[in-house]
């Protein structure tokens, strides 16, 4: 699909099942109307300029409450190489810009040439992001954010993102990314195979429902239906949500870089969620635009303050809610049923996902706890070489090459793509271990080559008198 091609759309009959989505244009106005990705584009890019602008405006407020109140990173020999303290707050002042982009999307005027894709009808929001994502946005924002203010714990960091992943399950976002694993293997072994309706996006999907016999009756019911999709969906999102916060967390150690990353990344997630609202392969293209729209401003907004040399630091509060959003986004690709949409988007956010799961090994190898820290991620070999703003340049044209393989499977599921993902991702992978192992290697020799330590010396003992002249001395006598 070509930008800014036309492509006629032909209305669909009425579904009383989705209520919304069915009243959303008079279907003689959308059959006058053509649609195309720049046309999306223009009605959605108010939500990108209204959150770059809270953020670029709200970032230097954020620094001066951070300065006020000493909520700084100071620097250490360790690890943390500035010269000054840092002020923190960058992670709210991007939420802030993602929160407004996402709010004015439910004030916005609808459009009749975008049909199912009318921001607003009459006041009500059609596919606006649901509450549950913006739910799990505050409670990843303000786990960070006490994290970055009073420090907290890995557990309960993990709870916020166990509590934001049952939330998109308790909406069913992303929960069908289940169904496009699971239902093609049940078809294969002639499983059987029920259809429901999802009630909040209007659509029927194929699951697989193990019934459970009871002992007794229970309100008239025999047997307990267990949904096999939704449990190993809820089960994947949580999986998923976990790996991205932390993956974004870890990546986070350089000016620049996992905001720079992720604006190229949702860059790339907006150009797939444009392609599949123009050819109409939703569910949730509303959604995911907003939701693109949202975070690629926050981000612009932010990353001046952020870039070399850096005023500020997004801290947990920002890596935790951009890992968090750009995996939504992902998620809901899942909706589709077409499990190559995750997989594209997937590779489009490649960059901290491959650092993530290069550190688990890099750790495993020199039998390191794989929570502890280390100099040894891509950004710190490329910084060594090329220096902060090298560094962060780079990966943000590796995250562009992968963003466009990710588009290129989205359109041309050829073999030649899938195998040019792989070379790239398994070129990365042995040079990073590669470089790991011989760092290892040089560990060992210095150990072994260390001279051995010497024990401070100890007060000497006093001279031992022979007990001739001890005696004459006690005497006070002179021996001749």
């Amino acid at each position: 699909m070509i930008p800014g091609v036309p492509i006629d759309l032909s209305p669909a009959a009425p579904d009383p099942s989705a209520p919304l989505a069915a009243t959303a244009a008079p279907a003689a106005r959308v059959a006058e109307h053509t649609l195309s990705a720049l046309g999306v584009f223009h009605s959605y890019v108010w939500v990108f300029l209204v959150s770059f602008g809270v953020a670029l405006c709200a970032t230097p407020l954020m620094r001066r409450l951070a300065v006020r109140h000493g909520i700084v990173d100071r620097p250490n020999e360790a690890r943390k190489q500035h010269k000054m303290p840092i002020a923190y707050l960058g992670g709210a002042a991007v939420f802030l810009g993602v929160i407004a982009g996402i709010f004015f999307s439910y004030l916005g005027d609808p459009d009749p040439t975008l049909g199912d894709l009318a921001i607003t009808r009459f006041g009500e929001p059609l596919q606006a992001v649901p509450f549950s994502i913006v739910l799990g946005m505050v409670v990843i924002a303000i786990v960070g954010l006490i994290d970055d203010v009073a420090g907290t714990t890995p557990r309960v960091k993990i709870g916020g993102q166990l509590f934001a992943a049952a939330a998109l399950a308790f909406d069913n976002v992303g929960v069908k990314l289940a169904a496009g694993l699971l239902v093609p293997i049940a078809d294969a072994l002639g499983l059987p195979i029920t259809t429901i309706s999802d009630p909040f996006i209007g659509t029927d999907f194929r699951t697989l429902i193990y019934f459970i016999p009871l002992p007794f009756e229970v309100l008239g019911y025999s047997q307990i239906p267990i949904d096999i999709v939704y449990w190993v969906g809820t089960a994947l999102i949580a999986f998923f949500v976990i790996g991205a916060c932390n993956a974004s967390n870890l990546i986070d150690g350089l000016d620049g870089l996992l905001s720079g990353v992720t604006a190229v990344a949702t860059a790339g997630l907006l150009v797939v969620a444009l392609a599949l609202a123009v050819t109409g392969d939703g569910p949730r293209d509303g959604q995911r635009i907003v939701l693109c729209m949202a975070v690629l401003g926050a981000c612009l907004g932010f990353l001046p303050h952020n870039f070399n040399p850096a005023s500020i630091f997004l801290g947990d509060c920002g890596s935790l809610l951009l890992g968090y959003c750009t995996i939504v986004i992902i998620l809901t690709l899942g909706d589709t049923g077409k499990t190559h949409l995750v997989a594209a988007g997937l590779i489009i956010y490649s960059i901290p996902l491959i650092d993530t799961a290069l550190a688990i090994v890099r750790r495993k190898m020199a039998g390191k706890s794989i929570s502890s820290a280390d100099s040894d991620h891509l950004h710190h070999m490329l910084k060594r070489a090329l220096g902060v703003k090298g560094a962060a340049l780079s990966l943000y044209g590796f995250g562009a090459a992968f963003a466009t393989l990710g588009v290129l499977m989205t359109f041309w599921r050829q073999r030649v793509v899938y195998a040019i993902t792989a070379v790239l991702l398994s070129y990365i992978a042995v040079i990073a271990i590669k470089v790991a192992r011989k760092k290892q290697i040089e560990e060992q020799a210095l150990a072994l080559d260390a001279p051995p330590s010497v024990p401070p010396p100890e007060a000497a003992p006093p001279l031992a008198v022979p007990e001739t002249q001890a005696g004459t001395a006690a005497a006070g006598g002179v021996s001749t």
